[in-house]
């Protein structure tokens, strides 16, 4: 069963992985170079994922729903609940699991666009689409579109500050 917006989620879906693989590839730049990976690089690396799989979740539910049947409306609440409430825990929590796990807190432009304004969307989304709006599709996939691109903004400035980082270089083995 085929719905309204099922091109650009998939679409979505597959940039969504995309990026990912990316940005794995990209955090490897370093050891590949000799230096060791911080618990920045390490923590950089599981949350990209972690939000990943949660927004490539996001991409993929509706037509999950559509082929058991759902109904429009419904496809597009339920959606929105499994989405949201684990992408709204991440976006909330992020600054706290940081400073645990690295012992600083992320930049204020990563509070402001990645925490701030993300959960702001993912929670407008959730409202607009529980109400049963007229535009719930569109509702939905701006939200995850634009959660997307600030996970994309919060590892670019990440990133940079990676590679300010001095390099711990690795010791290797002398050659005999």
């Amino acid at each position: 069963m085929e719905f309204k917006g099922a091109t650009l989620l998939y679409t979505l879906a597959g940039l969504m992985i995309t990026f990912a693989g990316f940005s794995a590839l990209l955090l490897t730049l370093r050891p590949a170079a000799g230096a060791r990976l911080s618990l920045l690089d390490r923590y950089l690396a599981k949350t990209v994922m972690t939000h990943i799989l949660v927004l490539t979740a996001g991409a993929l539910l509706p037509a999950l729903f559509a082929l058991y049947g759902i109904q429009k409306e419904w496809i597009w609440r339920g959606s929105a609940v499994l989405f949201a409430i684990p992408m709204l825990s991440l976006q909330v929590t992020y600054a706290r699991r940081r400073r645990k796990v690295v012992g600083t807190g992320p930049p204020p432009s990563v509070v402001a666009v990645f925490v701030v304004f993300g959960s702001a969307v993912t929670l407008a989304m959730l409202g607009y689409v529980l109400e049963g709006l007229q535009y719930s599709a569109a509702a939905y996939i701006t939200a995850l579109t634009i959660d997307f691109f600030t996970v994309i903004f919060g590892f670019v400035i990440a990133l940079d500050v990676i590679m300010q980082q001095p390099m711990e270089v690795s010791e290797r083995p002398a050659p005999h």
